[in-house]
């Protein structure tokens, strides 16, 4: 089983999607990007929130609940509902990427980021939309004209176009959102229930899940069993098979992507804008 998880992780897909994700994730990862949100009355959560969601126009609580799928549905609706009351929506985008630009040419310097961005966003926006709301949200919303601008939306688009290929895993085996977290990060080694916790579940809701997950064989003395891992890695695999298209569309520059967008992500973490824990890089 470890070697089926080895393959999983190690898979074009995989790799792709964990080269991209400090960069994806700078909005929420950097303290410029953070101080300017908070400026508007958002805290990092719900800058988080907002953010994300607002690709979506400005939907139900409802609707966010379903598109961010594992995070606990109160606790998402209450604070999505108070960060769209505290911030306009054309405000936060507005400000938000141009905190992004700023923040990422800080990082990056003048990196000639052009010949990843071209063909990582034509291949991205290439893809068809159909069942995934925050990915066609995105690739609905103009693209940044800065060319750091440009690279972090195709790594926005990336991460979302995967999103939303796990979910709709996770929907397909039946799994509740708590338990799908929780088996997320006993996969990837973390010390459970820490990662869940920041989706917004209560430790009595995550207690509950690792005791209905222990009831069915897939969890014994807080770890995965055989069945467990088995499951976890066969949902990498869907996930991955979800993104195949994208894979093709890059074809040959797909090495040369993946290695340049590794070594912005590590520049990323060295200057403090993402988590230099590999596990929760692996999770997130």
């Amino acid at each position: 089983m470890a070697a089926g998880r080895e393959a999983a992780l190690a898979d074009p897909a995989r790799r792709l999607r964990d080269a991209a994700e400090p960069l994806a994730m700078h909005a929420t990862g950097s303290a410029h990007v953070r101080a300017a949100l908070e400026e508007l009355g958002l805290d990092r959560f719900a800058g988080y929130v907002w953010g994300r969601a607002a690709v979506l126009g400005e939907p139900s609580p409802a609707v966010v609940v379903a598109a961010f799928g594992v995070f606990e549905p109160n606790r998402l609706g209450a604070v999505y509902s108070s960060a769209k009351s505290a911030c306009p929506r054309d405000r936060l985008l507005a400000v938000r990427e141009a905190a992004v630009a700023v923040s990422l040419r800080r990082v990056l310097g003048e990196s000639d980021v052009s010949a990843v961005v071209s063909p990582l966003l034509g291949a991205v926006s290439a893809l068809p939309p159909g069942g995934r709301p925050l990915f066609a949200g995105l690739l609905g919303s103009p693209v940044p004209a800065q060319p750091l601008g440009r690279l972090w939306r195709a790594c926005e688009l990336l991460r979302e176009h995967r999103g939303d290929s796990h979910l709709k895993a996770l929907v397909a085996r039946g799994l509740h959102p708590v338990e799908a977290n929780l088996l997320t990060e006993l996969w990837h080694g973390l010390p459970a229930p820490a990662y869940t916790l920041t989706r917004g579940w209560s430790a009595e809701q995550a207690a509950n899940a690792l005791e209905r997950l222990s009831s069915v064989g897939l969890v014994r003395d807080g770890r995965l069993t055989a069945d467990g891992a088995r499951l976890r890695t066969e949902l990498e695999l869907e996930t991955n098979r979800g993104e195949r298209r994208l894979v093709e569309a890059l074809g040959a520059d797909l090495e040369r992507v993946v290695a340049a967008l590794d070594g912005w992500s590590t520049r990323c973490i060295a200057a403090g804008a993402f988590t230099p824990d590999p596990g929760k890089r692996a999770a997130g």
